[in-house]
């Protein structure tokens, strides 16, 4: 019968609780396994730091030691009566074990001094207690559990790598001891050993993964399981990266390259002995059952992918790094420098981390531990002395401190397109490369960046590979009448939008004049309101900007729904910046020509865009057919419609039965209206969207030149607000009627449009058109545009549907939102 091995943390076993736990996973692995249990134990949580301070306090004369040892053993008693039936037999082992330590810390104490030895005497109490407590609950459970202490076997000599196993020696105490075993559970202490001469030491930190591994080859297992307190080997460190996802599996080459570039869940040394044997080595969350683990073996199972997603298992990092940069001409085809840069360094003993060179071998650059950054240039100065005296080498210098970003995986060999992914995301977040290394297995792409900026490039690195290419950061400014639709049907469509499209929208900011509010995992937009009441802070244009470009994801893009002239004006510096715009707001594109201009040639020079369909016809695909028919070679004659949704339902409705005031009024409280009311009236808005449509098909058009037939009375002209002109609209309902009345003898109706020729000629006002014109046909609130050009000289090519209120305003922003994340998801 095969054995597994199973091995818990601390914080597996931080409590009575937690033992139990423990216990019930390892009854459940026999039952479903059907072979033979070893389990590796280490201290309870925090249990070996204890034990740790109170030898350092004995060696210093601390006088508190005693009553720390006291509380300590008040902890186990408690444990121990938590969880066992009858606790008499394991409370007077640790009481007895805990009456020795007394005496050794007691003979610190008057040594002033404690020597590694005694320090790993004392440290490894903690993995005989915990291993004692689960056997003895193993065994009320009626199962056959032999405890073992490792110290009777394992037999490791401390070298300067670190504790090596004498493999001959200990494979003869193991089988001498398992002459006398026929259990079907082993309960071994972790942590502990001795050395040839029978002196109680431990395998260091991470001890107890490094016992784990050497009784898997030992006893020949099919696998190994550690159980920890996370749900795998995680893609990232998810203290810097909260997107970091379990990875299902991993080679031992991906795991040791992983842990030596700070993952935390095993250590490269201890996977040493399951290595030589092939042994699968599986990652669990002793608190998270449902959790599948990482399983890490020779070779994964699956298919090998060449899918950069695949391809790449985990990113880390290694902080406080320093550069050490040797160059200069007489080096050039003199072989031995590299050796005498490396012998220089390993004379004072400081490791290289990463090597970069250029092929031209007129520099060589190697990483080094930042705060040995000062003696190992003073090691490589007196090594090279003649050379700088003679000018053969012009420059030894280090500077620091950095980053070493890794991105690591198999797969990565002969996938092209991984490298090219790292440096344009780190090019489109900002971050610098100092230095680059990658080895000729492909396995491992190294990037030295600046340390302040290292958790942005992990971020941004991790969102690069593992986030879909359509994930955007979106921040919303201006929650009104049109925002709030937007963000409500970007709620109606988020699964739909995720599932079909793999488009991700996370709404991170929303902004009005006075107040914002910001989260860095997403606001929930269903239920927007009460944070943004409640946890707003004072807005901030350039804050919300900052916020809204987030490093770690991939895209980012501000939805304007807002008619600030002072938005627009950070229009350009967004983009500048790489940030997408969206608008309905018509404001930017009114502006001076000269600004204009430079919005668009930002838009088409730099790697952000600005779209704005909803500028014009709200919903209607109005500026997009107007550039399909240009980029296939038309040539636009003329464009005449009714472009405002607000002034087509005002006249529209007016058909006398009601008062042109009270048609206006009502036009307000569904929305339809600007916040301004005189901005529908005046014509302005018509005049905007005349210059925008003109623009687009290259009319130099400056707003103050269009001409504009006003429906505001000149009596209200000044009038400084919106409540008061209403107010006063009604005492010119009688004008408006005449006006009406007019049309209607010559047998026409009312309707407010523009003309926008190709030479350059605009005009926005009232006309009046016959029964059976395309514009008298139109339901109210309808918008209708008609275009006439080379192809379409005869019959003009119409666009026509509701071009007024929030929730088409709204559709027509999030028509642009989705054409950009269609966009976004093009190859590189």
């Amino acid at each position: 019968m095969g054995w597994h091995i199973h091995k818990f943390g601390g914080t597996s076993l931080f409590d009575s609780e937690r033992i139990a736990n423990a216990g019930r996973l390892l009854v459940s692995a026999h039952e479903t396994q059907g072979t033979r249990i070893a389990v590796v134990v280490s201290a309870m949580g925090g249990v070996t730091n204890e034990l740790i301070r109170l030898a350092e306090t004995a060696s210093q004369h601390g006088n508190d030691y005693p009553k720390a040892l006291e509380k300590l053993q008040e902890r186990i008693t408690q444990v121990c009566s938590e969880l066992l039936e009858d606790p008499k037999g394991v409370i007077e082992f640790v009481r007895h074990q805990i009456g020795n330590l007394r005496e050794i810390l007691r003979g610190v104490e008057l040594a002033g001094t404690c020597p590694p030895s005694t320090l790993d005497l004392v440290s490894g109490h903690g993995e005989v207690w915990s291993s004692a407590m689960l056997q003895a609950w193993l065994t009320e459970k009626g199962l056959d559990a032999v405890w073992l202490d490792a110290r009777e076997v394992l037999v490791v000599q401390q070298e300067n790598t670190g504790p090596s196993v004498c493999w001959e020696e200990t494979e003869r105490n193991f089988a001498r001891w398992m002459d006398s075993f026929a259990g079907e559970f082993l309960v071994i202490t972790g942590f502990v050993a001795r050395d040839p001469s029978g002196t109680i030491t431990t395998l260091r930190r991470n001890g107890s993964d490094f016992s784990a591994s050497i009784f898997g080859k030992l006893l020949k297992a099919e696998s190994i399981t550690i159980w920890t307190d996370v749900d795998g080997v995680l893609s990232a460190d998810p203290r810097q990266v909260p997107e970091a996802i379990t990875v299902e599996e991993l080679t031992y080459s991906e795991a040791i390259e992983l842990a030596f570039f700070g993952a935390k869940v095993l250590h490269p040394q201890t996977m040493g002995p399951a290595v030589e044997l092939g042994i699968p080595i599986l990652i669990r969350n002793s608190q998270n059952v449902e959790a599948r683990g990482t399983w890490i073996r020779a070779q994964t199972k699956g298919e090998r992918s060449f899918d950069l997603k695949s391809a790449v298992k985990g990113i880390s990092s290694i902080d406080n790094i320093a550069l050490l940069n040797l160059e200069g001409s007489g080096m050039i085809g003199v072989p031995g420098i590299a050796s005498r840069l490396f012998t220089a360094l390993h004379q004072v003993g400081v490791s290289v981390t990463m090597i970069s060179q250029a092929s031209s071998e007129h520099s060589i650059c190697v990483a080094i531990p930042f705060d040995r950054r000062h003696e190992a240039c003073a090691a490589v100065e007196a090594a090279f002395v003649l050379e700088l005296a003679h000018g053969q080498v012009q420059s030894i210098d280090v500077s620091g401190p950095f980053s070493i970003l890794a991105v690591v995986g198999d797969d990565m060999v002969e996938t092209s397109g991984v490298a090219a992914k790292l440096f344009s995301t780190l090019g489109r977040s900002g971050i610098n490369v100092r230095a680059i290394a990658q080895g000729s297995s492909e396995r491992n792409i190294s990037a030295v960046v600046d340390q302040e900026q290292a958790a942005r490039a992990l971020r941004s690195t991790h969102a690069g590979f593992y986030l879909a290419d359509r994930t955007i950061s979106v921040g919303l400014i201006g929650p009104g009448l049109v925002g709030a639709e937007l963000l409500h049907q970007l709620k109606t469509q988020e699964e739909s939008l995720h599932r079909t499209q793999h488009i991700d929208l996370r709404v991170r900011g929303i902004t009005n004049s006075t107040r914002m509010l910001l989260d860095d995992q997403g606001i929930p937009v269903e239920r927007w309101r009460e944070p943004f009441e409640r946890q707003s802070r004072d807005a901030n244009m350039e804050l919300f900007a900052d916020h809204i470009q987030a490093g770690h994801l991939p895209h980012s893009v501000i939805l304007d729904c807002s008619a600030s002239p002072r938005v627009a004006e950070h229009y350009a510096s967004w983009l500048e910046r790489g940030i997408h715009v969206i608008t309905p707001n018509k404001l930017a594109n009114t502006d001076r020509l000269e600004k204009y201009r430079r919005l668009r040639e930002l838009g088409d020079r730099v790697s952000a865009r600005y779209l704005y369909e909803a500028t014009v016809g709200a919903g209607l695909p109005v500026i997009s057919t107007l550039r399909e028919l240009i980029r296939t070679g038309d040539r636009v004659r003329r464009i005449e419609g009714v472009l405002s949704g607000t002034l087509s339902y005002l006249l529209g409705r007016f058909t006398g039965r009601e008062p042109f005031s009270a048609i206006v009024a009502e036009a307000e409280r569904r929305g339809f209206m600007e916040p301004d009311p005189r901005d529908d009236l005046s014509g302005l808005d018509v005049a905007r969207k005349a210059v925008i449509l003109g623009r687009e098909f290259g009319l130099d058009l400056e707003l103050e030149h269009v001409p504009v037939d006003t429906l505001v009375p000149e009596a209200l002209a000044d009038c400084d607000d919106a409540k008061r002109f209403l107010a006063g609209l009604p005492k010119f309902d009688d004008e408006k009627e005449m006006l009406r009345q007019t049309a209607e003898k010559g047998g026409k109706l009312l309707r407010y449009g523009a003309v926008i020729e190709a030479d350059g000629r605009v005009e926005v006002g009232l006309r009046q058109v016959l029964p059976d014109h395309p514009f008298a046909t139109i339901r109210p609130g309808d918008n209708i545009i008609a275009f006439t050009t080379d192809r379409y000289s005869e019959d003009p090519l119409i666009v026509q549907g509701p071009g007024a209120g929030p929730e088409v305003t709204a559709a027509g922003v999030f028509g642009d939102l989705l054409r950009l994340a269609s966009s976004l998801g093009e190859p590189l």
